[in-house]
């Protein structure tokens, strides 16, 4: 019986770690392997650090790397800014009955892809878009405003974007907290910041974590949005690593910024954690 529970354990576990490992774990191997090869003068391969040191070499590269991580960082901050409220209102004020109409309006946008969203945007916002129009009608404005291709209007792309990989992770964290708790605490004199960072937040923090952690690498490794959105003037990490495998075929040079870039979300992941004095099982759970 003991045997049997065994390859059964097996049959289920077999195709996700095949999965983890032809997926993941296989192709960043190679994605360093090929990040410590050069081709010399004579054709022939050899290992060397010479694209990592490309890298610091060129500010423009890594520049653009610091400015991913800090943007990255303000778009998971302001994500859980706006995301917070919104957990609390569906688990916590609306009536039972309607919190899972609310949750598909939320769900609703990620029914389509992300292209079309980020282009549904870039048709309100450019400058013949419908709020450069309305506002034209009302008398506002006197002539069209462009409202693309800038970092606010990138950053606003990106939060809208993640919004639901912060919100689905703090309505579940939520949904087990105690009313009794915030009613108790309001009960004792308690403000609303109190009861927020004395009770909501620490109730919160695998949620918060959770989602930040997800949001922040989601962000992290978007091309599309900074792209379409930002322009030419919000460069993106992503951008430049595809530029060396598409544009110049350097797919080692690609590789070694794909690995730093994959270092760096480790690095500040394992710092939030520390941090917030959290660790992969709570988060996970």
């Amino acid at each position: 019986m003991a045997r049997t529970s065994r390859w059964h354990l097996l049959f289920f576990l077999l195709p996700v770690v095949l999965w983890l490992f032809l997926l993941i774990v296989l192709p960043h191997i190679d994605l360093l392997v090929m990040s410590l090869r050069i081709e010399n003068d004579d054709g022939n391969t050899i290992w060397s650090l010479a694209n990592y040191r490309n890298f610091f070499n060129e500010p423009i590269y890594w520049r653009t790397f610091a400015r991913t991580a800090v943007y990255s960082i303000i778009v998971t901050l302001i994500t859980f800014v706006i995301a917070l409220p919104v957990a609390f209102y569906i688990t916590k004020v609306v009536a039972p009955r309607r919190r899972g109409f609310l949750m598909l309006l939320l769900l609703l946008p990620f029914w389509v892809s992300e292209l079309v969203r980020v282009y549904g945007w870039m048709i309100l916002l450019r400058e013949s878009g419908v709020i450069n129009h309305l506002l034209l009608r009302m008398g506002i404005l006197d002539r069209p405003v462009e409202m693309l291709y800038n970092d606010a209007t990138m950053i606003m792309g990106l939060v809208y974007t993640s919004m639901l990989f912060m919100v689905v992770p703090l309505v579940s964290v939520l949904e087990s907290l105690d009313d009794s708790l915030i009613e108790a605490a309001y009960d004792l004199g308690a403000n609303m910041w109190t009861v927020l960072f004395k009770i909501i937040i620490p109730h919160a923090l695998p949620g918060i974590v959770s989602g930040a952690i997800v949001v922040f690498m989601l962000t992290l490794g978007n091309y599309l949005t900074p792209n379409l959105l930002g322009g030419k003037n919000s460069l993106w990490f992503t951008e430049q690593i595809y530029n060396q495998f598409i544009a110049s075929f350097n797919w080692n040079q690609g590789s070694a910024f794909g690995f730093l870039l994959l270092l760096l979300s480790s690095l500040i992941i394992w710092a939030g954690l520390k941090l917030t004095r959290q660790n992969l099982s709570q988060v996970a759970r």
